[in-house]
């Protein structure tokens, strides 16, 4: 029996993306995937800090890590992404178990350093060069969705958010060459892959020569056999009308934009560093629905940032009440070290925390289900990606502005794209059926 790999990730898409490629890497070498912890001869633990919440179920299973180590000392462990890289002597003075530890500009390496048989191994670099991510191997990653895959575009973050570790521990934003992108856009084509996410920490700043996001949306659009894509996440600071004309004027881009608002408050924003006021974040909203008016919207919201008033956060409801959402993520606003606002007293008792956090949840729930409701009776191309993870006698699937649609289990529409009327709406989910075969051998 060939030697396993078990993968454990904590984090945004971009991090599964990682993952992804490094199950890919190890794939390659003749190593299987396993789901089973024990069954593992490489586990590898890709983190996340953006917030205290991810960054703390890290160490929790680092440190669990050390009962399996005991008992089988050859297993090797790899900690990678963004918490050794800001931490990486704490975890070689804390977890001696940990073998390998690796940052996020080197995860690509890991298989180099298993076969290099020392241990411990720690390299963790503090940036890459945009020349540099031109030679980056290509690597086919292990799909977690064999419909649907996700494609980094740009990694980095020029924008110092006082709350945000991000810049610290991404770099500096670098864009991957345009011809690259299509060129993996291909590769995951021909594997069958239906949709794409392409993926950035400020997605719509990428820039490579001439070439812009809505240049990119067009050209990876393009590519033969891809019916879907997708990008996030956005910044309203550099959402702009040519992102939207794209939107509405490529058949192939999703009516779907994640533009996190993160507050509603001006005081907060410029606080926060966001480099856009409550007014202009409304215009663009605005001025979206206007030229998509079946685009979906969704956001990001911090409650309880140091200084932020009751009034502030009114002001945050205020601004969900004028956009409205589809969906939406609410976050306690946690101290990240490295940070401007780490320096800010966090004066925001934890009960206040949580009340707004859940008042906010109510109305962003509220208005989910709402605009969920006005599509019943309507008709909706969903694109299955299979079962359910929840009922195995329900297929599930998602329209073109990210809706989640449950139909009756049918296996042999797996990876198709589907008409369905919409039947049933709540905040969190539809449901459908199926009710005629589309144009195309693919499509029912």
């Amino acid at each position: 029996m060939g030697k396993r790999f078990f993968i454990k990730t904590f984090g945004c898409q971009m991090n599964v993306n990682d993952s992804e490629k490094i199950a890919g890497i190890l794939a390659s070498a003749g190593y299987e995937k396993t789901e089973s912890l024990e069954d593992a001869d490489v586990v590898v633990v890709n983190t996340c800090s953006v917030r205290a919440k991810p960054d703390n179920k890290a160490y929790s299973f680092i440190g669990e890590l050390k009962r399996l180590k005991k008992q089988r000392p050859d297993v090797t462990v790899v900690v990678t992404g963004c918490v050794p890289q800001k931490d990486w002597k704490f975890i070689t003075e804390r977890y001696s178990h940990v073998d390998i530890v690796l940052g996020t500009f080197n995860f690509y390496k890991v298989l180099d350093f298993i076969r290099s048989g020392k241990r411990p191994v720690v390299e963790v670099l503090e940036t890459y060069s945009e020349k540099e991510m031109d030679v980056l191997p290509l690597i086919e990653p292990v799909l977690t969705n064999p419909h649907v895959a996700s494609v980094t575009v740009q990694r980095g973050c020029n924008r110092f958010c006082t709350y945000c570790i991000v810049p610290f521990v991404r770099g500096r934003e670098r864009s991957v060459p345009p011809d690259r992108v299509v060129d993996e856009v291909k590769r995951l084509a021909e594997r069958g892959v239906k949709e794409i996410h392409l993926l950035g920490q400020n997605v719509d700043f990428y820039r490579y020569g001439n070439v812009r996001l809505p240049d990119l949306l067009y050209m990876v659009s393009q590519v033969e056999g891809i019916e879907r894509v997708r990008f996030m996440t956005s910044h309203p600071a550099g959402f702009d009308l040519s992102i939207i004309k794209a939107i509405a004027g490529i058949p192939e881009v999703c009516e779907y934009v994640h533009l996190p608002p993160q507050s509603g408050s001006n005081r907060i924003l410029k606080k926060m560093n966001r480099g856009y006021t409550r007014e202009e974040y409304i215009e663009k909203v605005l001025m979206l629905k206007e030229e998509v008016p079946d685009v979906a919207l969704s956001g990001d919201f911090i409650v309880g940032f140091p200084g932020e008033t009751v009034d502030d956060f009114e002001q945050t409801l205020s601004l969900v009440e004028e956009c409205v959402f589809d969906q939406a993520f609410v976050f306690e606003y946690s101290p990240r070290p490295m940070t401007e606002a780490f320096l800010l007293e966090d004066n925001v008792p934890a009960e206040e925390k949580n009340r707004r956090l859940t008042e906010l949840n109510n109305l962003l729930k509220k208005q989910a289900k709402e605009r969920n409701a006005l599509l019943v009776g309507s008709m909706q191309e969903i694109l299955i990606e299979g079962l359910s993870p929840s009922n195995d006698k329900k297929m599930i699937g998602r329209t073109r502005n990210n809706k989640i649609v449950l139909i009756d289990r049918d296996d042999s529409l797996e990876g198709k794209l589907v008409n369905v009327e919409i039947t049933e709406a709540s905040s969190f989910f539809m449901k459908g059926r199926v009710i005629k075969q589309m144009a195309g051998v693919e499509k029912w």
